[in-house]
């Protein structure tokens, strides 16, 4: 299997991602699910439903799209829109993030980040653009 710190690290991201906890539990161009701890997450700007959720939202797809693109293609550009739900104060948030389209150019995956609890605190959609290697 792909080591997902190397994509992660490729990606220019993996410091943060690590820095924030976040761990990759599952990873295919289908379905890539992570998990973030809350308790303890000193991301600047302090909200965790905020700016941490998108991080780990964008992470996920990322994975996914570079899975699926392999390593003759390259992500060159990520939209994301996210609708935060609830603020999540314990334990862990986990984001799970399902391929709605998977093409030559472009992936698009929907995310869903929940606590604990089972209760939604985000909801994502993530497009990237991939092009050929140069």
């Amino acid at each position: 299997m792909t080591d997902l710190t190397e994509i992660l690290n490729d990606r220019g991201r993996g410091a943060l991602e690590n820095k924030m906890g976040i761990e990759i539990t599952e990873a295919s161009p289908q379905r890539v699910v992570g998990r973030m701890p809350v308790e303890g997450n000193t991301q600047p700007f302090g909200l965790l439903h905020g700016g941490a959720n998108v991080v780990l939202a964008e992470s996920l797809g990322s994975v996914g799209t570079h899975l699926h693109a392999g390593p003759s293609r390259r992500i060159v550009g990520i939209e994301i829109n996210a609708s935060h739900h609830k603020t999540a104060t314990e334990g862990y948030v986990t984001a799970v993030a399902t391929a709605v389209t998977l093409g030559k150019t472009l992936c698009t995956y929907s995310v869903e980040i929940t606590n604990d609890k089972g209760e939604k605190t985000c909801t994502a959609r993530i497009t990237c653009l991939i092009l050929a290697q140069r």
